[in-house]
């Protein structure tokens, strides 16, 4: 059974990724790593050349061959939610926990980040993480086992709880 971490960047899940790893002994497969690894670039690279559809088929594919392994920690991108077939993958061998976190948190966190280009054209940083998550948090309902707070706790703390709930699934 893999335990599953999702939702927007900037609530944490690479760290607490990390953090679960050691607690619980399990290797972490970065879903957005293993996509750069596949396609042999970067992400705002990929999305350039190709677009965010050829993206997602790419994230699509990475998801279901990840989602296939076991007793793994999946850290995913915060967009795998869009496609029901990620979901319906990763939810059949998988935990998913919906890490969440403010839109004032999520801007303080990521706002100086280069590794994703802009999801929205014209807005403000502040105006696309609020539509982004307005868009997404039905999806990030629907998808998840148990749902995870950061705001105003440590990344330690977030592990800890994981931690527990993932234990008492299996």
């Amino acid at each position: 059974m893999n335990l599953v971490l999702i939702g927007y960047r900037g609530t944490g899940k690479s760290t607490i990724a990390e953090l679960l790893a050691e607690r619980l002994g399990m290797e972490v497969v970065s879903l957005d790593q293993e996509i750069v690894q596949t396609a042999g670039r970067p992400i705002p690279a990929i999305v350039a050349e190709h677009g965010w559809p050829y993206f997602r088929d790419l994230e699509a594919s990475v998801t279901k061959q990840v989602s296939l392994r076991d007793d793994i920690i999946i850290d995913s991108g915060g967009g795998v939610i869009l496609r029901d077939d990620n979901v319906a993958h990763l939810r059949h061998h998988g935990t998913l926990f919906w890490l969440r976190a403010s839109v004032p948190v999520i801007v303080a966190r990521i706002e100086s980040g280069t590794e994703r280009p802009a999801l929205t054209a014209g807005k403000s940083f502040t105006e696309e993480v609020e539509e982004v998550l307005r868009e997404r948090t039905p999806r990030y309902q629907t998808a998840a086992h148990h749902q995870i707070d950061t705001d105003g706790v440590t990344p330690e703390q977030v592990a800890a709880e994981i931690a527990h709930l993932y234990r008492r699934r299996q």
